[in-house]
């Protein structure tokens, strides 16, 4: 039979099925300081190991255990790793160990590894830990002509076991170690911090005090410098950038005008690493003596101390530790002999390895640069996010005089539209301080566009912003309405106000609202200014973003919830539990959440499903509950098939369950809009609503001719997102034919990619296409310093 359809395109996609662990053996080990989410990195990487085919073994207490040999090398079965997702610290333990520094002590660690034809290791730590591992893969092949003169083991042993692979996992909760944008245990140690600083707030504003907190980073400021972003603090102390000389008299001249300015209270956040330029300490009690010797404030210290390493990982650290441990067994069973030790990695949202050893140097340079007093040049090593960060932060702490800020002439209105989502205050607080830095006049708009068109528009000042960052809603109201049916009264209350640009923090409401305000331009000659759309909504749907202001919170709501229920059945008998995530048609609330939380099955729109993979999955969890599992969890988008409801799979898996497991059902509901933002959503809020900003005060500045504001080409609407790797600002205009409209979502999303890797970690045989990842890239050395590029988050 003639086949007359089109040849098909060559794929090109990789699928790991090729690469077969059969007869390798993987081991995981954990080293130096605890972080949370280690957990999450050795089930990845036990559970992926075991999926290809390999032995997998712990190697309990680190390299202590390698070296001690024994019961501390013990093989993982695929229930071993259940249940410790949510745990926080390491269950193999984790140990600092001076033998494993002497020739001796790795020449027994190599022989405890070659008697289980251990050759793979996959190592989890800072950077200490990986230099140790990178130096035992060195010598090892002289460690093993060793152990066969000494007759320990024979010439075979030697052959079979020539070459070790090793594959690094960076736990650390420093964020200290170059290449990776987030370190595992980073963003659950910001949480604990955040945590302190919101209920220390509400003590220091009853009493009109001031706050002194020191946290941890003896040679990393990430900790300090973040915490002080997502709560606002009045001064931040860190060591890769000691204050300038006189900065005591700087601060407390700051400290008082916030105090004349009606704000009661101040917050100090100090490293406890940091110096100042002449390399001596900076403690958190010289600060406090001071501010009390010289302001007379009622000041109080606080060290948080190893309440940063503890506590239950965020729901980022469980991804980033799930896609690491993944990533790493397949760089393992990818490496050949020639193949460096690597270390995988997150930038921006993308996986990526790097060579270890160009990370570690780089890492040390940073420490070089801090003790030669060459602080610039220690910041720019640092990478990217954290420049951006103390960018930021430079720029929203320092308030200029009225009489030392530039006057644009220029007005500014910001405005919230769609659901509330966590982060939109703080989105708000720094477009309006980066505003009135720039000399613009801004503007707050109440109940997004309804207010726009209604005149709810006033001016908003410095003041009026502050302590915004840790609120969650919209303090200044937002409401679904969009503007297609009131251009005409819009138009008009842009010319009352004299409204020269347009920042919308909002959703998809938000996106179609500013598309017809932009497709309005011809008619209305008011709406031919710059406007610009920073995505915020718990569901993340927004076309030309990888990520939206408010989704990290709602992960984090739905993950924590996930913990409480599975927790509220131990005891009992085998338990699966239906829960049903907000997102409209969108599927990344349950999709990631269910990676979070540790899902067995996970219900999508975006993945169609029948009675027969309802069927399958039931049958998949009987099986498993037949071994030691006890609990199961199936999370089910709120939209993802009409006639397939929350009600109809709780009576199919209790039905189909009877005699193996009872069933229960949850409703997450509105508590995904809801709390406090999370310190990744207060940090990404504050940054992307500054780069927001600029681009105005540049729009507005290319689009000012002859006397007034004038700008109607596609380029001048745009939304920023996050894409792969930078911040990127798209026309709106291009952005239509990536929208599927009907069911408010884009046409392509990345997140689809993470859902083999849940169903792996759920042991379910699957196809995962791998062609992101494989490709070994380099540090980045010397960049050139330009402001305009889109830096990673």
């Amino acid at each position: 039979m003639a086949n007359n359809a089109p040849p098909k395109r060559q794929d090109t996609r990789k699928f790991f099925e090729n690469l077969s662990g059969e007869g390798k053996s993987i081991a995981v080990l954990t080293s130096g300081g605890d972080a949370q989410g280690m957990n999450a990195a050795v089930r990845a990487a036990v559970r992926m190991g075991l999926y290809v085919g390999a032995k997998v073994y712990f190697i309990h207490e680190g390299y202590q255990g390698m070296v001690d040999g024994g019961d501390n090398i013990q093989e993982a079965s695929w229930e071993s790793v259940s249940s410790m997702l949510q745990v926080g610290g390491t269950v193999i333990g984790s140990a600092r160990c001076k033998e494993f520094r002497t020739h001796e002590g790795r020449l027994r660690a190599a022989l405890n590894l070659v008697q289980r034809n251990i050759t793979n290791l996959c190592v989890i730590g800072g950077d200490g830990s990986l230099t140790g591992a990178n130096l035992f893969r060195e010598e090892w092949s002289g460690l093993l002509q060793e152990l066969r003169e000494q007759g320990q083991i024979d010439q075979s042993a030697v052959d079979s076991n020539s070459v070790l692979h090793i594959v690094g996992m960076v736990g650390s909760i420093d964020n200290d170690f170059c290449g990776t944008d987030m370190t595992i245990g980073t963003d659950s140690a910001l949480h604990r911090i955040i945590e302190v600083v919101d209920a220390i707030m509400t003590t220091a504003q009853s009493h009109q005090r001031t706050f002194v907190l020191e946290v941890m980073g003896r040679h990393c400021g990430y900790l300090a410098l973040v915490s002080a972003l997502a709560c606002g603090a009045d001064w931040v102390f860190i060591p890769e950038m000691p204050p300038e000389d006189g900065w005591e008299d700087s601060m407390c001249q700051k400290l008082s005008e916030n105090r004349a300015d009606k704000k009661r209270l101040n917050i100090i956040i100090v490293a406890e690493g940091a110096i100042d330029q002449q390399n001596k300490s900076i403690t958190a009690d010289n600060i406090k003596n001071m501010v009390v010797t010289r302001l007379g404030f009622d000041t109080r210290v606080t060290i948080l101390g190893h309440v940063q390493r503890g506590g239950t990982p965020s729901a980022f650290d469980r991804i980033l530790a799930s896609r690491m441990g993944v990533e790493a067994v397949l760089a393992l069973l990818e490496a050949s002999a020639d193949t460096p030790a690597c270390v995988v990695s997150l930038v921006g949202n993308q996986a990526v390895r790097l060579p270890l050893m160009e990370c570690v140097q780089m890492t040390q340079e940073v420490q070089k640069a801090m003790d030669e007093k060459k602080f610039e040049e220690a910041v720019r090593l640092r990478g990217r996010s954290f420049e951006n960060n103390l960018t930021t932060y430079r720029l929203l702490s320092s308030r200029k005089a009225d009489s030392e800020l530039p006057t644009s002439n220029f007005n500014v209105a910001v405005l919230n539209v769609g659901a509330p989502a966590a982060g939109m205050n703080a989105a708000v607080r720094s477009a309006v301080r980066v505003g009135i830095t720039e000399g613009h006049k801004m503007f707050a708009v109440s109940d997004g566009f309804e207010g726009l068109y209604k005149g709810q528009i006033k001016e908003i000042t410095w003041g009026d912003v502050g302590g915004w960052t840790g609120q969650g809603g919209s303090l200044l109201g937002t409401k679904r309405t969009l503007p297609g049916k009131h251009l005409a009264q819009i138009a008009h209350q842009m010319k009352l106000h004299n409204i020269n640009a347009l920042l919308v923090i909002g959703g998809f409401e938000a996106y179609v609202g500013l598309s017809e305000l932009a497709a309005a331009r011809d008619a209305h000659e008011e709406l031919c200014v710059p406007m610009v759309m920073v995505p915020a909504t718990v569901s993340n749907n927004i076309p030309g973003s990888d990520l939206s202001i408010g989704s990290d919170t709602a992960l984090n709501a739905i993950t924590h919830t996930c913990d409480r229920i599975k927790q509220s059945a131990s005891g009992t008998k085998r338990r699966v539990f239906i829960i049903e995530t907000m997102g409209g048609y969108c599927g990344y609330l349950a999709t990631v959440g269910g990676l979070a939380a540790g899902a067995d099955s996970v219900y999508i729109y975006e993945e169609p499903f029948d009675i027969r993979d309802l069927q399958a999955n039931v049958e998949h969890l009987t099986e498993k509950m037949k071994t030691s599992i006890q609990r199961g969890i199936v999370l089910r988008n709120e939209n993802c098939n009409e006639n397939f409801t929350t009600d109809f799979m709780y009576q199919l898996y209790s039905e189909e369950g009877k005699g193996v497991f009872d069933c229960r059902k949850n409703i997450l509901g509105h508590m995904q809009q809801g709390g406090a933002p999370s310190p990744f959503d207060r940090n990404f809020s504050t940054k992307i609503a500054a780069k927001a900003m600029q681009w105005i005060t540049r729009s507005l500045q290319e689009s000012y001719k002859g006397g007034r504001v004038f700008a109607n080409s596609e380029d001048t609407a745009c939304l920023l997102g996050m894409r792969r790797r930078a911040l990127v600002f798209q026309p709106l205009s291009h952005l239509q034919k990536e929208t599927d409209f009907v069911h408010r979502i884009p046409k392509e999303q990345w997140w689809l990619k993470l859902r083999p890797l849940m169903k792996i970690l759920a042991k379910y045989k699957t196809s995962y296409d791998v062609s992101d990842s494989g490709q070994l890239e380099h540090l980045a050395r010397v960049r050139p310093k330009d402001t305009h590029t889109s830096a990673a988050i």
